[in-house]
C-alpha cells in the first residue's frame, strides 16, 4: 500500500471538514473510539493508519475494511494533520452518524432520559453520556443548543459511550418533554438551590431528568413544565457542580433507589 505523505491530498480536507462537524459522517480519533465503534457496528467509511499497527488493531482494520471501509496508510506528517488532537494515537477514521429515533430512549422500562438544553461544552456533552451509559440510562436527548454529541470532542470524552445507548439531538426538546409527559415520565429540573432534595424524588418510576447549561441553567419555559424541580445537597458553600458532575450524581441516585427496589421485590 503506498504511503500517503503530502498534506494537499484529498483526504486532509476531507477529515479536517469532519473536525468541523460538516456532514453526516463524524471523526473518529484513536483506536479506542475505533473499535468502540466497529463493536456497535457503526459504518465505518474511511481509515488512516500510521505506522504498523499491532496483530489486535490489524484484526480490526480487516474487519471494518471486509465491512466497506477504505484503509489508507498515512505519513505522520499528513496524520497530524487529519486528526485534531495534539498527540494522535495512530490512525483517525471517518464513520456514519447513527440515525436514531427519539422513542428509542425510552426503553427499556422504566425509563432514565438525561435531557440537556443549552450544554456548550462539548468536554461535559461527552462526559455526561459517559455517566449516563454507566449508571444505567436509556438514552440521552440534547438541544441544537448544545454541543453536537457526534463532535470529535464530545467523542472523546464519552470515550466510545455515546456508541452504547440511545444518543439524539433535538430541535424540539419542548415538544418531546410534553410527549414524555402523556407517557407517563416524570419531568425532574435540575437547580442549584430550592429544590427538592434528590433524596426525596422519586426516581424508581419513569423519569426524565432535565440539565441545564453552564451557568444559565434550564431554560425558564422548560422547568415550567417539569413535575419536579431537584437541588443536590452541597455543603462547605459551594453554590453549583459542573454540569457533568451533577448529571453523573443524580443518575447514580436514580440507579441507587432502583437498585433497592429491585432487592425488596
Amino acid at each position: 500500500m503506498d504511503v500517503i505523505s503530502s498534506r494537499h491530498h484529498p483526504i486532509v480536507k476531507e477529515f479536517r471538514e469532519l473536525a468541523r462537524g460538516a456532514g453526516p459522517l463524524m471523526l473518529l480519533d484513536g483506536w479506542h473510539l475505533l473499535g468502540e465503534a466497529a463493536e456497535a457496528s457503526v459504518a465505518v467509511e474511511k481509515i488512516a493508519v500510521c505506522g504498523p499497527p499491532t496483530a489486535k488493531e490489524t484484526k480490526l482494520v480487516d474487519r471494518l475494511r471486509r465491512h466497506g471501509a477504505l484503509v489508507v496508510e498515512v505519513s505522520g506528517t499528513v496524520l497530524n494533520a487529519l486528526s485534531p488532537v495534539n498527540s494522535p494515537t495512530g490512525v483517525v477514521a471517518s464513520a456514519r452518524i447513527p440515525e436514531i429515533s427519539s422513542a428509542t430512549v425510552l426503553s427499556p422500562a422504566p425509563a432514565l432520559v438525561l435531557a440537556a438544553a443549552g450544554l456548550q461544552d462539548p468536554g461535559n456533552a461527552g462526559a455526561i453520556i459517559r455517566s449516563a451509559a454507566a449508571a444505567g440510562a436509556t438514552g440521552v436527548v440534547l438541544d441544537d443548543l448544545s454541543a453536537d454529541p457526534w463532535g470529535w470532542k464530545a467523542l472523546r470524552a464519552s470515550m466510545g459511550s455515546a456508541f452504547r445507548l440511545p444518543v439524539v439531538r433535538s430541535r424540539a426538546l419542548g415538544s418531546l418533554i410534553k410527549e414524555w409527559k402523556k407517557a407517563g415520565l416524570r419531568i425532574v429540573a435540575t437547580g442549584p438551590r430550592d429544590g427538592v432534595s434528590m433524596y426525596d424524588v422519586d426516581f424508581t418510576k419513569p423519569t426524565a431528568v432535565l440539565l441545564g447549561g453552564e451557568g444559565a441553567g434550564v431554560p425558564a419555559e422548560l422547568a415550567a413544565a417539569a413535575s419536579t424541580r431537584v437541588t443536590i445537597p452541597m455543603h462547605g458553600g459551594v453554590e453549583s457542580l459542573n454540569a457533568a458532575v451533577a448529571a453523573a450524581v443524580l443518575l447514580y441516585e436514580a440507579q441507587r433507589q432502583r437498585h433497592l427496589t429491585r432487592r425488596v421485590r
